[in-house]
């Protein structure tokens, strides 16, 4: 129980807690001292909402007014948004209190949270200070499993920027439908990909996130306008009787013995609770789904960044030479390598004459990766795999790879992004003192069933 007449200097404590962690963690790229305390001040005088007295931290590409929110990229430095998204806004109004922005890869452009952008630092993990907490959202987890005082983030995906953190960091990370969380006041990455979702130490905490976040949103055309279920009340209930398909291309080869495992021992735990267990095939996902999507994300990542020239947005320089070269000039300076990469590769797959090729076939392989998930999902209440294929990497390791064995640890990941499809990393054991995510996969707007199958596994 919440003494929310001590709620202001609690909250001194936490900001203090947070300060000595982000000096050896790197968990956050700003702290937002002043507005936690201001918040905390209204709590004391009016304690109300479901997040009462529970302290939020925000992904940096999530808009939170008159915060630094620079998407981790110094193209934004600065920049401090005269508004709310809409999920930090439905937070603050269920009682959250904001305490700072958790640091990422650049405009969420990574899977170990190693791209932050110019001037930032990458968090680590927090087992192992030698290895990755995941990315995109290395912040968000990070924290997650270092607070010590009651706390949720808000995290963001593209292509598992939840999960793969959440599995690395030992937390729970759930993805929800596309347009279940509105997308307004996030900064994009790829439009018909990015999610906002939350992380949690527990599936109770992140359902209850989840719940004051979700429904539509008259600012986001794409959100849904569907009821929000009472998230909360299905954790903890009977899973007798439900069924979970084991992916089958999602172990073997490829996956570290280890995490298969631990994986294999969570499936256990389903099953000894009630779960009817089945295996089932995803062939035409396993095979195409990574290339599908980093063609239409890098094409959609090129689009939006294209508004970052240096002429209305971002970071600027004094007007010299044409504009092309003013617009290489500030944003050759100002993004990263990846940043870069990915620019230069989208924009290449959506020139013309090369369109047809990349883009148009990537976006029907889409449609074909949807049509396999929701022929699996019949009858099917959950698909199961594990998070992701390797135990949290050391950064002396990730130097070794080439951007195509990067991406490639996204294979568990990006399938379910692509289709839209909820999912939730919960953690399903240990290799020594390094955790290992376990992936459950559910039809859309069923988060429900995610709830309940991930509540039985922490």
């Amino acid at each position: 129980m919440i003494d929310f007449s001590e709620i202001v200097e609690r909250t001194h404590k936490v900001i203090e807690r947070i300060k000595r962690i982000n000096e050896s963690h790197h968990y956050f790229n700003y702290i937002s001292e002043d507005l936690a305390i201001t918040q905390a001040e209204k709590l004391k005088r009016n304690p109300h909402g479901k997040l009462a007295g529970i302290y939020v931290s925000v992904k940096d590409n999530i808009c939170v007014k008159g915060i630094p929110s620079q998407a981790g990229s110094a193209i934004l430095d600065g920049y401090r948004p005269v508004f709310n998204a809409t999920a930090v806004q439905r937070a603050i109004d269920e009682g959250a209190i904001i305490i700072g922005k958790t640091s990422q890869d650049e405009f969420g452009f990574g899977t170990f949270s190693t791209n932050t952008g110019k001037g930032f630092r990458h968090p680590v993990n927090p087992f192992d200070h030698e290895r990755a907490a995941g990315g995109s959202s290395g912040g968000s987890a990070g924290i997650t499993a270092l607070a010590d005082f009651p706390h949720i983030s808000l995290g963001e995906s593209t292509g598992g920027s939840i999960a793969a953190p959440a599995s690395f960091c030992g937390v729970v990370g759930l993805t929800p439908t596309y347009g279940r969380i509105s997308r307004y006041g996030l900064i994009d990455y790829a439009s018909s990909l990015d999610k906002i979702g939350p992380m949690a130490k527990t599936v109770e905490e992140a359902a209850l996130m989840l719940e004051v976040v979700s429904g539509h949103d008259m600012k986001d055309s794409t959100s849904i306008d569907a009821p929000v279920d009472d998230y909360v009340s299905y954790a903890g209930k009977s899973i007798s009787g439900m069924k979970v398909g084991i992916i089958k291309e999602a172990f073997g080869k490829g996956v570290s013995p280890e995490v298969e495992d631990a994986v294999r021992a969570g499936i256990s735990r389903l099953s000894d609770a009630g779960a009817q267990i089945s295996e089932i095939s995803l062939p035409f996902t396993s095979r195409h789904c990574l290339s599908s999507y980093y063609i239409l994300a890098m094409c959609e990542a090129s689009t939006n960044l294209a508004k970052f020239c240096g002429m209305r947005y971002g970071a600027h320089a004094p007007l010299e030479g044409n504009f092309n070269s003013y617009f290489s000039k500030v944003r050759s300076e100002n993004l990263g390598e990846e940043a870069k990469r990915r620019i230069i590769l989208g924009t290449f797959a959506r020139m013309s004459g090369f369109r047809d090729a990349y883009y148009m076939k990537a976006m029907k392989v889409r449609t074909l990766i949807i049509n396999e998930y929701k022929k699996a999902l019949q009858g099917i209440d959950a698909l199961v795999c594990p998070t992701m294929p390797i135990l949290p990497p050391k950064f002396s390791e990730i130097g070794k790879l080439s951007p195509l064995q990067n991406y490639m640890m996204d294979i568990m990941t990006v399938g379910p992004n692509l289709a839209g499809l909820p999912h939730i990393s919960v953690a399903a054991g240990r290799v020594g003192k390094l955790p290992v995510g376990m992936m459950l996969v559910a039809d859309h707007l069923e988060e429900k069933k995610l709830i309940t199958l991930g509540s039985v596994l922490q």
